[in-house]
């Protein structure tokens, strides 16, 4: 009887299928792998609305921030730059034309600030579970485009306000807002990866945000570099394209020209170079955060 159970229930292992085995190993070179992180494109979103609530979460104002940051920036810089220092601004009214520097500038810094420190902030669900690691600080750099498009809203109350009417090259908006977008990716996967291991970056991200802030053309004009090669060089600070650009589509002042395709050529060595050091430190980064 013993040996009739036990050849059915050997009969019945045979007929099982075998289950398969997924074997999750460090891949063997530095790649992007865009399949994977195309594959957890659900929790890139969810990444984001966590970012969005999380940093208004409990505060009295809510996104009202992303309007009175930039307003009363704006403020300050027309009383100090256009009053006293009697900075020109390319025939714009001066609150008009800083305003235009504020809003992409702001969406870069924020970005880089949270970006930065995105990696250790998220430490507990890096150790836990398997995900591509770079949903991270691009979720904190894309939860700032609703700051972005608020403060962009008000932006165009205050050229309704000065009567500066919009022109035909609005249409390259979105094309500059990518720019912007991908400058802020390439240097926060470079903060981000190197925060994890050295702790003090987080100390030089502030000092770094305001060099390169006073570096970028938001309270002045690329205009008073009357050298086109001087514009040139100017334009390898990547922020720098960036702002001039989304004047010029504001505008319709100052084309960027070379000095645009400087930018985006840095723009490019900036976010690849960023990418390959972030995949190459990934896997190190739950036993060292």
């Amino acid at each position: 009887m013993t040996e009739i159970t036990n050849h059915a229930a050997a009969g019945v292992l045979e007929s099982q299928p075998e289950l398969p085995v997924t074997r999750i190993e460090p891949p063997s070179g530095v790649t992007l792998n865009f399949r994977e992180m195309w594959a957890y494109r659900e929790l890139l979103y969810f990444l984001i609305w966590r970012d969005i609530k999380v940093r208004y979460k409990q505060t009295i104002l809510g996104v009202a921030w992303a309007v009175l940051q930039p307003l009363l920036t704006m403020v300050i810089f027309s009383l100090v730059f256009g009053r006293l220092a009697k900075m020109p601004s390319d025939d714009i009214p001066y609150p008009v034309f800083a305003l235009a520097g504020l809003v992409p500038w702001l969406f870069f810094a924020n970005g880089l600030n949270q970006s930065s420190n995105s990696l250790v902030s998220n430490a507990n669900l890096i150790t836990k579970v398997y995900f591509p690691r770079m949903h991270i600080p691009l979720a904190s750099v894309l939860s700032g485009l609703v700051d972005f498009f608020l403060s962009g809203v008000m932006l165009a109350v205050m050229m309704a306000i000065f009567r500066v009417k919009p022109n035909v090259h609005m249409l390259w908006l979105p094309a500059f807002l990518v720019l912007g977008v991908v400058t802020s990716m390439g240097v926060g996967l470079w903060l981000s990866a190197m925060n994890v291991k050295f702790r003090d970056i987080r100390y030089v991200v502030p000092f770094l945000v305001q060099f390169w802030f006073f570096a970028t053309p938001v309270v002045y004009p690329s205009s008073l570099l009357s050298n086109p090669w001087a514009k040139m060089l100017y334009g390898a600070n990547p922020m720098t394209g960036v702002v001039e650009g989304f004047r010029w589509a504001m505008f319709g002042k100052t084309p960027p020209g070379p000095m645009l395709a400087v930018s985006a050529l840095v723009t490019l060595v900036i976010l690849v170079s960023g990418a390959y050091y972030f995949r190459r430190t990934e896997r190190t980064f739950a036993d060292v955060v």
